[in-house]
């Protein structure tokens, strides 16, 4: 059994409701996969291949979801939500800075994103996202190899639901753009 495997049968033991428990168990998963020695088949092919996107795992009972991401230094994804998703990033490869914003409304009912603050994620780390958090994505040292497991298909959700949301900026301010 390849670590992949591995990761895919610790997730589907531990799956259940959103939960402190359930996060932090497949946190753990994903900590353990990042340790995987580049001599596994999977994570050579993932180097060599260098895709944007990649589907690694879809789990048919469950829904939830690993992809795996090779991203160019500089890329800069701009603040989003994942709706009613959560959603665990890795990083195996690179630095990818993560930002982190809060949705405020003025006296006007206008919204726009306040910055928090960012970390830097480095080969090994892993960073939550919950339901409702407003996060960017920079690749600061590339190419980076990154992992995103989400709990459901966030395309399949937008698509459905319609919402997760987009932030654009706009003088100065990032306020709510296109649904995603």
């Amino acid at each position: 059994m390849n670590s992949l495997e591995k990761f895919v049968g610790g997730v589907r033991s531990i799956w259940g409701a959103l939960s402190s428990e359930v996060v932090a168990g497949c946190q753990q998963q994903l900590d353990e996969l990042l340790k995987t020695p580049l001599t596994e088949q999977w994570l050579a092919a993932l180097h060599l291949e260098a895709l944007a996107q990649q589907e690694m795992y879809r789990d048919p009972t469950n829904g939830f979801v690993l992809l795996a991401h090779t991203e160019p230094e500089g890329l800069y994804r701009p603040p989003h939500d994942h709706g009613r998703g959560w959603v665990i990033y890795a990083v195996q490869q690179g630095e990818i800075e993560m930002g982190t914003y809060a949705r405020i409304e003025d006296q006007d009912g206008r919204v726009k994103l306040v910055k928090r603050g960012s970390t830097l994620v480095r080969p090994g780390q892993t960073q939550v996202y919950l339901p409702g958090d407003i996060h960017d994505t920079r690749c600061i040292s590339g190419p980076a190899l990154l992992f995103r497991f989400t709990d459901r298909d966030l395309k399949k959700e937008d698509k459905e639901a319609h919402r997760l949301t987009r932030y654009v900026e706009q003088d100065g301010a990032w306020i709510p753009g296109a649904r995603l």
